[in-house]
C-alpha cells in the first residue's frame, strides 16, 4: 500500500476535546520516535484514528502510512531480489510500508489482530530506526523513523504480555459521559462535515503554532547537551517503575525519554521529577502489576501488619497450699475465637475481603496469618484441656477429704 497523498482537509488535532492525554501522547511520541509508538485503547468511535490521521497532518509532507490486517511480511518489510544479487549485481530491493513511512507515520488498526510475527518487526524496527532484511545469506538495512500507532478494542483481543512491554505509550480511551462534552465533540464533528475548508481554516493559527512547537521540541530531543537527566529524576523514575513492579528496564527507558520530551515540549531548561510524574501514567498503563501508591514515601515502608491475636490467658493458679484451695479455671473460650460464638461463615482471626476502602495484604501474608491462627488456637485448646484436668481433680480431691 502506498502513503496516503489524499488532499481532502483532515480534522485537525487541535480541534479534539475530551482527550488531552492522547492528544499528548502522540505529540510525545512524535517529538521521540525512540519511544516505540503508541497504543491507543478504546471502543469504537473513540477517535483513534482521527487523532493519528490529524497528528500525520501535523507532520506534513511526512507519509501517512496504514498497515492493513492482510499484510504479508515481505509486504511490511520489503523484499530482495536475489537473482540481482547472484549474477553480480547490487541486492534488488522493493521497498515495504516500513520504507514508505519513513519520517512520517505507520498506522495500524487492530493491532492486536495482526500476527506476532510482524508486530515484532514493527517493534523492532520503531525502537532502532533501521528495518534490516535478510534472506538466504542476503542482507539489506535502510533508515527507518516513523511514529507507530497502535489501536485495538480490547473487546475483540488482547496482545501479549511481551508485545505490549515493547510498546512505548499506552493511553486507555473511554466514552464521553459528560452530555455538555458528548454534545461539543458531535456539533464540532458535524461543522467539519458541512465545510471540511472551512472548519480547519478556523484551526489554521492554533495548527501552526503547534507545528512550531512541535519542530523545536524535536530539535531540543535531537540534541544530547540540551536537556539531561539529573539523579533526582533517574530515582523517581526508579521508584515509578518499582512501585509499578514491572518486569526488566524498558519501562525505565522509555519514561526517561518521555519526560524528556516533555520538557522539551514545555520549553523547560531542565528534567524534573514532575514530568516523570505526568508521563508516568503514559507509560506503565500497560505494564504495572499494581498501581503505584499515592506517594513515593511510600515504597521505602513495608505494608503495615494487623495487630496480631493477644495470647491465650494463663490457667488459674492455686491460691494458698493444697487441692482445695483451688479456684475453678474459666474453661470457656474467649468469644472471638470460640466456635460456638462464632458467626457463620466467620473464619479466625482475619477478614478474608478488607472491605472496599481498604487495600488488600500482600501475597502471603493471609497465609502466616492463618498458620498464626492455627496454632494460637491448638495451644488454647490445650490450656482448656489441663485446665479442666485439674479442676477435676481438685473435686476428686475435695470429695476423698472426709474417707481418709
Amino acid at each position: 500500500m502506498s502513503p496516503n497523498h489524499d488532499p481532502a482537509p483532515v480534522f485537525p488535532l487541535s480541534a479534539i476535546q475530551g482527550q488531552p492525554t492522547l492528544v499528548q501522547a502522540l505529540l510525545l511520541a512524535a517529538i521521540e520516535p525512540q519511544l516505540g509508538g503508541v497504543l491507543i485503547r478504546g471502543p469504537r468511535g473513540t477517535a483513534k484514528s482521527t487523532a493519528a490521521r490529524a497528528l500525520a497532518d501535523l507532520l506534513a509532507p511526512a507519509p501517512f502510512v496504514t498497515l492493513p490486517l492482510g499484510a504479508s511480511i515481505e509486504h511490511v518489510t520489503g523484499s530482495l531480489d536475489l537473482s540481482k544479487a547472484l549474477s553480480g549485481h547490487e541486492v534488488g530491493f522493493a521497498p515495504g510500508l516500513i520504507a514508505k513511512a519513513h519520517d512520517g507515520v505507520l498506522y495500524v488498526d487492530e493491532i492486536n489482530l495482526l500476527p506476532d510475527a510482524i508486530v515484532d518487526v514493527l517493534l523492532d524496527v520503531a525502537a532502532s530506526g533501521i528495518n534490516r532484511i535478510e534472506r538466504d545469506g542476503i542482507s539489506h538495512s535502510h533508515a527507518a523513523r516513523f511514529v507507530l500507532i497502535g489501536t485495538m478494542n480490547p473487546e475483540e483481543g488482547m496482545l501479549r504480555p511481551q508485545l505490549l512491554d515493547r510498546l512505548g505509550l499506552c493511553v486507555q480511551l473511554d466514552n464521553a459521559q459528560d452530555p455538555q462534552l458528548r454534545s461539543s465533540i458531535v456539533k464540532a464533528r458535524l461543522r467539519f462535515d458541512l465545510d471540511p475548508q472551512g472548519f480547519v481554516q478556523s484551526h489554521a493559527s492554533r495548527q501552526q503554532e503547534i507545528r512550531q512547537q512541535l519542530a523545536q521540541a524535536r530539535s531540543r530531543c535531537r540534541n544530547p547537551s540540551e536537556l539531561a537527566w539529573s539523579d533526582a529524576v533517574h530515582e523517581a523514575v526508579a521508584l515509578q517503575c518499582i512501585a509499578a513492579q514491572v518486569d526488566g528496564l524498558r519501562a525505565d527507558l522509555v519514561m526517561l525519554r518521555a519526560a524528556r520530551a516533555l520538557a522539551a515540549w514545555q520549553g523547560s531548561h531542565s528534567i524534573t521529577p514532575a514530568h516523570v510524574a505526568e508521563v508516568a501514567p503514559l507509560v506503565l498503563q500497560h505494564r504495572a502489576s499494581q498501581s503505584p501508591p499515592d506517594s513515593a514515601s511510600q515504597l521505602r515502608q513495608p505494608p503495615a501488619a494487623t495487630p496480631s491475636a493477644q495470647p491465650p490467658a494463663t490457667p488459674a493458679t492455686p491460691s494458698g497450699t493444697g487441692g482445695a484451695g483451688r479456684t475453678e479455671p474459666d474453661t470457656q473460650a474467649p468469644a472471638s475465637h470460640s466456635p460456638a460464638t462464632r458467626e457463620p461463615g466467620a473464619t479466625s482471626s482475619l477478614p478474608q475481603d478488607a472491605g472496599p476502602g481498604l487495600e488488600q495484604p500482600p501475597a502471603g501474608w493471609g497465609q502466616a496469618q492463618a498458620v498464626s491462627s492455627v496454632v494460637f488456637e491448638a495451644q488454647q485448646a490445650d490450656a482448656m484441656a489441663q485446665a479442666a484436668l485439674e479442676a477435676l481433680a481438685a473435686k476428686k480431691a475435695r470429695a476423698s477429704g472426709p474417707l481418709r
